[in-house]
């Protein structure tokens, strides 16, 4: 007669089991302490001004949470150089708390010469990546280390109607190596649906020629349902959107849209632009992948290459050469990175 344990290494299901043992209970241990301690987001948006990228930013999460939105008497100016901004909110909803952090770049794409204007963005993804290595290379680590690595980016292309400009193909290949990189035609209500869908088409052309990749990668699917999944997405790049926070009466409901003299643009219907799709990708289903590709793909090549860089030293990253003294870092009272 077989039993359970002759099959070592083997698969035993549910039916095999003498009795319950309750392994399922660890998905509710797991969403409890989720809702306990929350989780944090870190999205990026870039593009030149008034694309609406803090309008579309509100609409994503329904709520004030741009930089525009949070700051008083805010008035628009261009700066000469780019530089970026980060905004923190704690949002809830039905009991599960995420801290949102969107960095802001403005100046982007806005000068007569915008040579290396990518350079700062760069710079700041990888000052990231070396706070979050730092942390982790302490010998008493915190319990939880702050996680402020940009998590996604969302890339704004103007509807033009063309093709890539060479600022987007420049950025997204400088870029798309080391953050996601999500691109979506901003304002594209001024485009037609046969204008909107060439634009797309020629994009994806543009984005292959170059060897850009953006997010969600194929060579990151992991099994055949992931990768059907990810097809869909992966065909309707950029997405086409639009932005607002006003609600208007449609049919006796409101709903989020932009009021024309032809009609209302209704920003939550499909068949009006693709901001839903958006925002599925980014919150309903592929947030978590986005943390955990930072985590264990980008953040995992910056880790290796610095720490195999012949030139980095303890001493540099703040560290002891022999961190264990006592069980006790010598430097641990000097050191507080």
């Amino acid at each position: 007669r077989r039993r359970v344990g002759d099959r070592p290494g083997g698969l035993v299901r549910g039916a095999d089991l003498f009795g319950y043992v309750g392994i399922e209970a660890v998905l509710d241990q797991m969403r409890r302490k989720t809702m306990k301690a929350g989780f944090e987001f870190n999205i990026m948006v870039v593009g030149q001004s008034g694309l609406g990228k803090s309008t579309l930013v509100n609409t994503l999460f329904k709520s004030k949470i741009s930089r525009k939105s949070c700051s008083a008497n805010y008035e628009e100016k261009i700066p000469k150089t780019v530089k970026l901004h980060s905004v923190s909110h704690v949002i809830e909803e039905k009991g599960v708390k995420m801290k949102l952090t969107v960095v802001d770049t403005p100046g982007f794409g806005d000068q007569i010469n915008n040579e290396n204007c990518w350079e700062p963005i760069v710079e700041y993804v990888n000052e990231q990546y070396e706070k979050y290595l730092r942390e982790e290379l302490h010998v008493t680590r915190k319990r939880r280390i702050p996680d402020s690595r940009v998590h996604c980016c969302i890339y704004f292309l103007p509807a033009t109607g063309h093709r890539l400009r060479p600022i987007d193909v420049e950025f997204m290949k400088r870029l798309g190596k080391i953050v996601s990189i999500v691109p979506v035609i901003a304002k594209a209500d001024t485009l037609t649906v046969e204008e909107r869908q060439d634009f797309k088409e020629r994009i994806r052309r543009d984005l292959a020629a170059n060897g850009i990749g953006v997010y969600p990668q194929a060579e990151y699917d992991e099994d055949a349902e992931e990768r059907l999944l990810n097809d869909r997405i992966r065909e309707s790049l950029p997405f086409a959107v639009v932005g607002t926070d006003k609600e208007h009466q449609v049919n006796g409901n409101k709903v989020l849209g932009r009021k024309t003299k032809w009609g209302i643009i209704e920003v939550e219907n499909v068949a009006h632009c693709e901001f839903a799709n958006l925002r599925d990708l980014l919150i309903r289903s592929h947030l978590q992948d986005l943390k955990e590709v930072t985590h264990s793909i980008l953040y995992e090549k910056y880790r290796v290459r610095r720490l195999n860089e012949s030139n980095i030293t303890f001493s540099e990253l703040g560290l002891s050469a022999w961190p264990l003294e006592n069980g006790t870092d010598k430097n641990e009272s000097d050191s507080h990175l």
